[in-house]
Formats: structure tokens, C-alpha cells, sequence
């Protein structure tokens, strides 16, 4: 036979469940602080050509642009071009890729940074929402009036508050809006 949970349970789990919301929400800037670091890092690492995932692959290219070079000073030779006028093949390696630019670094961060700030919100909201369903729950189990029960369920959501959008209401809207101007 389980027994309905006391007042004072009721008051104590509430509480507990607010401290819970603040640390979790203090979690998610802890959370959003490594992101960032973690995606600073992954943006600062570069690539050793002689690194054994790419090694062979590099070396062979080397090997193509000396035959090239070779081949290049034979026929300046057979030109008559002076060697310290000859042109010659060289062969490049981005050890960052595109995250050389510092340009494409500053919009990463940025795309980065957006992405964490709406995380971070996201997850505190959640953490909020799922803290005001626990504390309603706990209050709802101790309400005894049919009133006190009809105003709790009284709090419109957001979602009825802010319903979706879409294309072709904005378009009705700005059409009137754009005909007034014009008028």
C-alpha cells in the first residue's frame, strides 16, 4: 500500500529539484566552455606530411615532382636555357587545409559560436521545462480544489502562443502592407 506523499515531502523534493535545475544549468556553460576549446583545437591542428596515415602518398609525389624537375632541366639543356633560368615544379603542403586562412578561421569560430550559444540556450530551457514539470507535478499531487487545479492547467504554452509560420501567411501580410505603402 503506497502512502500519498506529505506536504513537507512535497516542499523538500521542490527545492531539490530547483538546486538540480541551477547546477544543471551551471553545467551547460561549463559544457559550452569545452566546446569551444574543443572545436579551438580541432581548428589549430595541423598535419605533418610525414605522418604514417599519409606518408607513402607524399613521398611518392615528391618523387614525381624530382622526375619532373629532371625532365624540365633535360629539356632546358637541349634549349640552350641556362640552368639558374630554368623554371622548375614544386610541390606544396597545407598542413591546415582551408583553416590556414585566418578569414575562414574567424567564420568557423563565428558558425561555432552560434551553434553553442543556441545549444547552451536550448539545453538550459530543457532543463528549466523538465524542472517545472517535476515541480508541477509535486505541487498538482497536493492540490485539493477543483479551482486550484483549473488555474494550474490555465498557463498557455508557448507553442500556442507563437504558432508556426508559414510562407504564405508573411506573404498576405507584407502583400497589404506593401499596397499601403505604394497608396
Amino acid at each position: 500500500m503506497s502512502e500519498e506523499m506529505t506536504r513537507r515531502e512535497r516542499e523538500d523534493l521542490a527545492k531539490l529539484v530547483r538546486r538540480r535545475e541551477r547546477l544543471a544549468k551551471a553545467t551547460t556553460v561549463a559544457r559550452a566552455a569545452e566546446l569551444r576549446a574543443d572545436f579551438e583545437e580541432q581548428l589549430a591542428t595541423e598535419y605533418d606530411p610525414l605522418d604514417a596515415m599519409w606518408r607513402e602518398a607524399y613521398e611518392d609525389a615528391e618523387r614525381r615532382v624530382q622526375e619532373l624537375n629532371a625532365q624540365i632541366a633535360e629539356r632546358c639543356q637541349e634549349a640552350g636555357i641556362p640552368a639558374r633560368f630554368a623554371p622548375s615544379a614544386h610541390m606544396g603542403w597545407l598542413s591546415r587545409g582551408e583553416n590556414y586562412s585566418a578569414k575562414r578561421r574567424t567564420e568557423l569560430r563565428k558558425v561555432a559560436e552560434t551553434r553553442i550559444a543556441a545549444s547552451e540556450k536550448a539545453a538550459k530551457a530543457e532543463i528549466e521545462r523538465r524542472s517545472v514539470d517535476v515541480q508541477t507535478a509535486l505541487i498538482a499531487g497536493g492540490l485539493e480544489s477543483d479551482e486550484a487545479r483549473t488555474f494550474l492547467e490555465s498557463i498557455p504554452s508557448a507553442a500556442g502562443l507563437m504558432p508556426q509560420l508559414s510562407v504564405a501567411a508573411i506573404e498576405a501580410a507584407t502583400r497589404g502592407a506593401s499596397e499601403d505603402v505604394a497608396a
